[in-house]
């Protein structure tokens, strides 16, 4: 059968490669044709256009961009019409997705929406546009079935992915010193700055937390690299700061750091899933952020806070993110400390709400059945 999926940024692609490793277990002579990246590239099939061309955030951002967006648009619809998938799946990225949704539904194409956009958190009008035109969609977290069974719509858990996704790629711990000395790194304890995967997130974020570098001598600090951005972005802001850059191993950086500063966003959960305690760390475009603030309406940023209802890690939002605040709470995390100890123990409490591995694999298999059925 012939799959066609969209995806507009690194966890997209992530993710969605593993949910195509999925399907070719359930449809060995599956066909894949996708908006996605590098990691989608490596399961087989055609790259019609690449995220990094897509991911835009925030709000004025995709102002400043409109014309790109559009022009992604058009590709993608005449990609799909051109194609003929038997269904089209789309992988979170709503403010593009949804528009696809209608699209392909209205164009005669099965429609599955795969990591279901955060409408509990704002644009709650998108449950309409679910409504109308997906036909099945996947969800990610526990507490997302009763939310979404609420408004009408009968969701499918499967599990986590960033599970599968961390198991994959990381099945057993790196030691350390194996570690850094694979990557020409001093052999001492590693602080990780998840600083996020767009230009924007490292603008905004990566100063701050590189500012605290001196407050902790003990201490190396290591980037872990976004796989769509290139070492010359990082590098006007670590010149003069001893810090260095790793790119696509930020599992295996997170899994033997002592803890990390990590940018509001999936890698808060997969932090938590490695057992690294972190402190949430989220600045954005002061236009962006105020029209934010007045229409989110949870109370957390990260996952982790999300999925278990109250604060597990201190989460600093905007002015909130100083260098003396962000210094003093990770001081808290060092070793010794019994709030790295609550965080380590509530880590285990958020691992069995997400159950268990083999999400992927579910989610592919469960898709090649319903189409089968149709």
């Amino acid at each position: 059968m012939k799959y066609f999926i969209v995806v507009g940024e690194a966890s997209g692609d992530l993710h969605a490669s593993n949910l195509m490793n999925g399907i070719k277990k359930s449809d060995p002579d599956a066909q894949f044709r996708y908006f996605g990246g590098d990691l989608m590239a490596e399961q087989g099939g055609t790259l019609v256009k690449h995220y990094r061309d897509m991911a835009f955030m925030g709000f004025w951002e995709v102002l400043l961009n409109l014309r790109t967006i559009k022009a992604n648009m058009t590709l993608c619809k005449q990609s799909i019409v051109e194609y003929k998938p038997d269904v089209v799946i789309l992988v979170d990225y709503p403010g593009f997705n949804l528009r696809i949704a209608k699209f392909a539904k209205q164009a005669g194409f099965r429609v599955f929406y795969y990591i279901a956009p955060k409408v509990w958190a704002w644009k709650e009008s998108r449950v309409e546009k679910l409504k109308r035109f997906v036909d099945k969609l996947f969800v990610i977290f526990p507490f997302e079935i009763d939310y979404f069974r609420g408004k009408g719509i009968d969701s499918v858990y499967e599990g986590n992915p960033s599970i599968d996704a961390i198991g994959n790629k990381l099945p057993h711990p790196i030691p350390l010193n194996e570690f850094c000395e694979k990557n020409g790194l001093p052999k001492k304890p590693i602080i990780a700055l998840i600083a996020g995967s767009r230009e924007q997130e490292i603008r905004y974020n990566l100063p701050v937390m590189l500012n605290v570098v001196k407050r902790f001598p003990d201490y190396q600090f290591v980037i872990a690299g976004a796989p769509s951005l290139d070492y010359s972005v990082y590098q006007p802001y670590i010149s003069d700061t001893g810090v260095n850059v790793v790119f696509g191993q930020t599992y295996q950086l997170l899994s033997c750091s002592t803890l990390a500063f990590v940018t509001s966003g999936t890698a808060t959960l997969e932090a938590a899933l490695l057992n690294v305690p972190q402190v949430v760390c989220y600045r954005g475009n002061f236009f962006s952020m105020l029209i934010a603030w007045m229409v989110i309406k949870v109370n957390y940023i990260s996952l982790v806070n999300l999925n278990m209802g109250f604060e597990v890690v201190r989460e600093l939002k905007q002015y909130d993110l100083t260098p003396d605040i962000l210094s003093n709470e990770a001081k808290k995390l060092l070793p010794g400390n019994p709030e790295r100890e609550r965080q380590l123990e509530l880590y285990g409490q958020l691992k069995e709400k997400l159950g268990r591995m083999g999400a992927s694999e579910r989610v592919g298999k469960r898709i090649v059945d319903l189409i089968k059925l149709s």
